[in-house]
C-alpha cells in the first residue's frame, strides 16, 4: 500500500470516528497511535505518543494558557464584565445604533479579556441581548451583531486559538496575538460601520435612548466610564510590559491574571463562589485543549513520516496545475464547510498537519496564515446550516426568536467578514505589520 493511501485511510477514518460522535482528541489520538504502530511496529509506534507528550510538557509557552482563561472567567464571573455595558448604554445611547455599535465595543473588550468566543457569546447573550430587545432594537440586527462580534474572540489577543495554532506550526505565540491585533480591529470597525449605516437608513432598527434615559449627571457619566475602562487597564498591566520586552509572555499571563483576580477583590465581587467557578471552568478548559494538542501532535508526526504533505504539493501543483494562491483559496474553503459541524480547535487539529507543511512548503508566511484560519474559522461559525455559533445563539436567545431569524440575522455579518478577510489576503501587511515593528526592535 503506498503512503498516499494510508495517509488517504488515516484521516477518512478519523473523520468516521469523529461522525459517530467520539471526542476529537480521541479519535485523532487513536487514528495517530495505531497507524504507528502498524507502520513502524513496537519501536517505533510506542515511542510516538510518548515523545509527543514530553514535546507538549517541555512547551514552556503552553503555561499561558490556563493564565489566560482564569482571567476571563474572573472578570466574566464577578460581572465586572457588566459594567462595561453599563459604559455603553450611557455613553452611545443617543447613536442610531448606539447600543448595538457598544456591544460590538463590549465584545472586542471581552475578547482581549478572555481569548474565548463562548464567552464573549455568554456574556452578549445575557447582558446585551435584552436590553437591546427591551428598547426597541430589531432582534434580527441583534442577534447577528451578538454573533458576529463574539467571534472576535479567537482574533483579539489573548486568542487561545492561536495558541493552539502556535504550537502545531511551532511559530511563536507573540508573534501570532500581534498579527491579529490589527486585522481585529479593522473587522471591529467595519461591524461598526455597517450597524450604523444601517439604522441611520433604517432608524427603527436601532432607535436611540429617549431624552430620560440619556440625561444623568455627568458625575455618574464618569463613574461608569471609570468602571468600563477597569479591564482596559488590566489588559494594558498585561500586555504593555511585554509588547516592551520587559517580561516574557508566560509573566504577563500570570500578571493579567493576578491583575483580574485583585481587581475582582478590590471591588469586593471575590466570592468563594466566583472562585471555585472559575478555577473549575479554567481546569476543564485547559486540560481540554492540552489533549486536543497532545493528539494533534501524535497524528502530525505521522503525516510527517509518511511524507504525505510532499505528495499532496505534488498532486496540486504538478499534476492538476493548480497555483499557490489558487490552493490557499481551496483551503480556506474547505474551512468554512468544515465549520458547519466541527469548532474551531477541532479543524485546526484535523487539518493542520496537512495545512501548516503546505502552506509554508507554497511560499507563505505560517504568521500571516495563521490569521487568514482564525478569520476563516470566525466565518465557518457563523455559516448555515450548521454553524457553531449559530445554535449556541439559538440556546441562549428568548423564544421569540426563531431559527429562521438567527440565520437572516446574519447574512450580511458573515458578507463583511469575507470582505475583511479578502482584504488580510490581498495586503498581508495589515497582519504582519505590528508584529514586525515589535520584534524588529
Amino acid at each position: 500500500m503506498s503512503y498516499e493511501l494510508i495517509a488517504l485511510l488515516m484521516f477518512s477514518t478519523m473523520m468516521l470516528m469523529l461522525m459517530t460522535g467520539q471526542r476529537v482528541f480521541g479519535a485523532i489520538g487513536f487514528v495517530a497511535v495505531v497507524a504507528a504502530l502498524l507502520l513502524w511496529g513496537d519501536r517505533g509506534g510506542y515511542d510516538l505518543g510518548f515523545s509527543a507528550a514530553m514535546k507538549l510538557m517541555k512547551w514552556y509557552p503552553l503555561l499561558t494558557l490556563p493564565m489566560f482563561i482564569f482571567m476571563g472567567y474572573v472578570l466574566s464571573e464577578s460581572k465586572i464584565a457588566d459594567d462595561l455595558y453599563k459604559m455603553f448604554h450611557v455613553w452611545m445611547g443617543g447613536v442610531h445604533g448606539g447600543l448595538a455599535i457598544g456591544t460590538i465595543g463590549l465584545m472586542v473588550l471581552i475578547s482581549a479579556m478572555n481569548g474565548l468566543s463562548v464567552a464573549g457569546m455568554a456574556i452578549g447573550a445575557t447582558i446585551a441581548l435584552p436590553e437591546l430587545l427591551k428598547r426597541g432594537y430589531d432582534k434580527r440586527m441583534v442577534t447577528g451583531v451578538i454573533q458576529a462580534g463574539s467571534s472576535l474572540g479567537i482574533l483579539v489577543p489573548p486568542s487561545v486559538v492561536l495558541v493552539l495554532y502556535a504550537m502545531i506550526a511551532r511559530q511563536p505565540v507573540g508573534q501570532l496575538w500581534l498579527a491579529g491585533v490589527v486585522p481585529g480591529l479593522m473587522m471591529a470597525a467595519m461591524f461598526i460601520i455597517y450597524i450604523w449605516a444601517r439604522c441611520k437608513l433604517n432608524p427603527d432598527l436601532g432607535p436611540v435612548l429617549s431624552r430620560e434615559e440619556r440625561d444623568i449627571p455627568l458625575s455618574e457619566k464618569l463613574a461608569l466610564l471609570r468602571a468600563g475602562i477597569l479591564p482596559l487597564v488590566i489588559f494594558a498591566t498585561m500586555m504593555i510590559p511585554f509588547v516592551n520586552g520587559w517580561t516574557s509572555l508566560v509573566e504577563s499571563s500570570a500578571i493579567g491574571a493576578l491583575a483580574a483576580f485583585l481587581a475582582a477583590v478590590v471591588k469586593g465581587r471575590m466570592t468563594r463562589e466566583v472562585f471555585e467557578v472559575s478555577i473549575r471552568s479554567t481546569l476543564g478548559i485547559s486540560c481540554m485543549f492540552m489533549w486536543i494538542i497532545l493528539a494533534a501532535l501524535a497524528f502530525g508526526a505521522v503525516f510527517d513520516g509518511l511524507g504525505a504533505v510532499k505528495a499532496i504539493e505534488n498532486l496540486f501543483t504538478e499534476q492538476m496545475h493548480l497555483s499557490p494562491w489558487m490552493i490557499l483559496i481551496l483551503m480556506q474553503l474547505s474551512f468554512i464547510v468544515m465549520g458547519t459541524f466541527l469548532d474551531d480547535t477541532a479543524m485546526l487539529v484535523i487539518v493542520a498537519p496537512l495545512y501548516v507543511p503546505l502552506v509554508d512548503a507554497l511560499g507563505f508566511d505560517l504568521i500571516w496564515y495563521g490569521v487568514l484560519y482564525t478569520i476563516t474559522t470566525q466565518i465557518a461559525y457563523m455559516t448555515p446550516p450548521f454553524g457553531y455559533n449559530l445554535f449556541l445563539m439559538r440556546a441562549m436567545a428568548p423564544p421569540e426568536i426563531g431559527l429562521r431569524d438567527i440565520y437572516a440575522s446574519i447574512t450580511p455579518f458573515v458578507i463583511v467578514m469575507g470582505l475583511a478577510l479578502a482584504v488580510v489576503m490581498i495586503f498581508p501587511e495589515i497582519a504582519l505589520w505590528l508584529p514586525d515593528l515589535v520584534y524588529s526592535k
